[in-house]
């Protein structure tokens, strides 16, 4: 019976009650929420979903449908729902950092994290770029971050980065390093013996042979011929106006993109409510929503679960996969 770790994200954001909502549903595992028990009874009774809650003693005790294990982290202050405060975001961190740790120590099987508001945690004067880059740090490794529905997977080259700031990210080392992490994650946790790579060019048509930009002619082009010669299958660089047309997508089992908003519109309009954010790379499982904070939503009880729910499976599923039983 895995045990997987869930975290609320921003208080004041939608988490809490997709939590709520998340532990009506069945679950061949024990659910373990890391958070405040009280946000989370708020919550549910936002939702007008019945919930009980049970103090975590860190058994695999079969997941009751409408019940959660806690482990309480308090809140410093009460959450008012659509408006993050500041002054929780060290509740946030080290929820986090409870989790991943948990992780390391084979606590659990995996964690799955609701949204958190990157913004409302640096402005509580704490560095932050997203989950992805704090499990990173946390576990010390290099990561990649994925979104998966069951019909696309795309990974990134580069993650929260401003627009200005990709180009001089993209280099032979670090495209090198993500594509090596793809290869091997797709293998170990997807089951693909020989995965299929298509890797997007920077530019636009994949640089127009070095008129549009040389970045593909100087770094990408001979990054990926450099591991051809090892053995991997990628296709690239494509031009990433037409890498995701019916026909491109039959020839490859995952795609690279070189930033956050490159491909990750095309994945999101078709598959919202059934695409997963994944962590590559880390020594544990981590899944997540592919959406935010949804603060208009917040205190309505309207915020629909499905891609948190969507995370869970998928955390269990590669758990089961790797024979992890937390």
């Amino acid at each position: 019976m895995p045990r997987l770790a869930l975290t609320a994200g921003e208080p004041a954001g939608v988490g809490p009650e997709l939590l709520a909502r998340l532990a009506s549903m069945p679950f061949a595992a024990a659910l373990i929420a890391i958070t405040d028990r009280h946000l989370l009874q708020r919550a549910a009774t936002r939702c007008g979903v019945p919930l009980q809650l049970h103090e975590d003693d860190g058994q695999p005790h079969a997941h009751v449908p409408g019940s959660l294990r806690v482990q309480h982290v308090p809140l410093v202050v009460e959450e008012h729902p659509g408006k993050p405060d500041p002054r929780n975001a060290r509740h946030i961190l080290t929820t986090l950092a409870e989790a991943a740790d948990g992780c390391l120590a084979g606590s659990f099987a995996a964690v799955v994290t609701a949204p958190l508001q990157k913004a409302s945690i640096n402005d509580a004067g704490i560095p932050f770029s997203g989950h992805t880059e704090f499990f990173a740090q946390r576990a010390g490794v290099d990561v990649v971050m994925m979104l998966a529905s069951p019909e696309l997977r795309v990974a990134l080259a580069t993650t929260h980065l401003p627009l200005r700031a990709v180009p001089a990210a993209v280099t032979a080392g670090s495209l090198e390093r993500t594509l090596r992490i793809v290869h091997a994650e797709l293998r170990a946790r997807f089951g693909l013996a020989e995965p299929r790579i298509a890797v997007l060019g920077l530019n636009p048509h994949a640089g127009e042979a070095g008129h549009l930009g040389r970045e593909e002619i100087e770094v990408i082009e001979p990054t990926l011929a450099r591991l051809r010669a090892q053995g991997m299958s990628l296709l690239g660089p494509l031009p990433a106006d037409t890498a995701f047309v019916p026909a491109q997508r039959e020839r490859y089992d995952a795609v690279l993109a070189m930033y956050h908003d490159q491909a990750l519109p095309v994945l999101k309009s078709e598959a919202f409510d059934r695409t997963v954010n994944l962590t590559l790379g880390l020594p544990f499982i981590r899944t997540s929503v592919d959406h935010g904070t949804a603060l208009d939503l917040a205190g309505t009880g309207r915020a629909d679960p499905s891609s948190l729910i969507a995370a869970a499976r998928m955390a269990l599923e590669l758990a089961g996969r790797r024979g992890c039983v937390g």
